[in-house]
């Protein structure tokens, strides 16, 4: 199963160019790639999705056999976009042993003390491994972009004031890091989930109407969604910047999970094929070893 490749290309943001995500669809995307009437879209999706889950167990288990490569895969999105639940559902089949997921809060006073990047690469995969981000350094170009007073208790405040400079210098940090992953043979996988201001309303009451899912909300999300119109200029500028060659943007339409998770499940699958990995072939040396064994098990009474 491969996600069609048009559908591929319209997801990814070209490098060198603008996001627009003020023209990028919440709900849907052009590609019609469901192909199928509305009332039967999620059924098409989710089969869609379990054969993506299937595709990625396979290939994890050739990544690690292979241990040539590594897979981070970067999950950014706003409050309520479904980052959780995209990574409970499409990383459903992969074995935990060679899976790590993180999630980045506020910065403690050790991780202060160093660079924004710091506290990330000691979370980055070994070869043959997986990485999930739920949420990364992009936090240091993002929510600290729309609260600058954030930067205060850092180094890293620019003593001319210069904000623009402080941003741009971030955005190359970012790609430099980035190109020296990609180089040493860590695959980067980057999705913006993106939710319209509609939605997330929607699932906010959700949470505070279900008992069971109140613990979900927080009065934070509240501020920070005072804080929308700021945001979508900080993803735009930041997505614009950092989309790559080596670790390209996926801008991914949330609105509705099952195609969600469905698109980010094909996304992940086709950055693994790029790879090309090959299962180890037993050098010839070893292969008389290997027989012996098999008689001396088969000789077992």
């Amino acid at each position: 199963m491969k996600l069609n490749k048009a559908v591929l290309e319209e997801l990814r943001v070209e490098p060198g160019k603008h996001a627009h995500l003020n023209k990028r669809s919440t709900e849907r995307t052009t590609t019609d790639w469901l192909k199928d009437k509305d009332e039967k879209r999620k059924k098409v999706a989710e089969k869609d999705l379990t054969d993506f889950v299937s595709e990625l167990a396979e290939a994890q288990d050739l990544l690690w056999a292979d241990g040539t490569h590594a897979l981070l895969i970067v999950l950014q999105a706003l409050d309520a976009a479904g980052k959780d639940g995209t990574i409970k559902h499409v990383m459903s089949g992969i074995n935990p042993q060679g899976c790590r997921v993180e999630s980045f809060k506020q910065p403690s006073a050790e991780e202060l003390s160093h660079d924004f990047l710091w506290r990330c690469t000691k979370s980055l995969p070994a070869l043959g491994g997986i990485s999930i981000f739920n949420r990364s350094y992009y936090e240091d170009v993002l929510i600290v972009r729309v609260h600058p007073e954030l930067l205060d208790r850092t180094h890293e405040l620019p003593d001319d004031g210069n904000m623009a400079k402080l941003w741009k210098d971030r955005y190359e940090d970012i790609n430099n890091f980035e190109h020296h992953l990609h180089r040493n043979n860590t695959r980067i996988v980057k999705v913006f989930l993106h939710l319209s201001r509609d939605e997330q309303k929607k699932r906010f009451l959700s949470r505070l109407d279900d008992p069971a899912k109140r613990w979900k909300f927080s009065t934070s999300d509240l501020a920070e969604r005072q804080h929308w119109d700021e945001y979508q200029q900080a993803y735009e500028e930041a997505l614009s910047a950092t989309s790559t060659p080596w670790a390209p943007w996926y801008v991914v339409p949330a609105d509705h999970k099952y195609a969600l998770r469905a698109l980010v499940g094909g996304i992940i699958v086709d950055a693994i094929d790029q790879m090309d990995l090959k299962s180890p072939k037993v050098p010839a040396d070893k292969l008389k070893a290997l027989d012996e064994a098999k008689e001396e098990l088969l000789a077992e009474k």
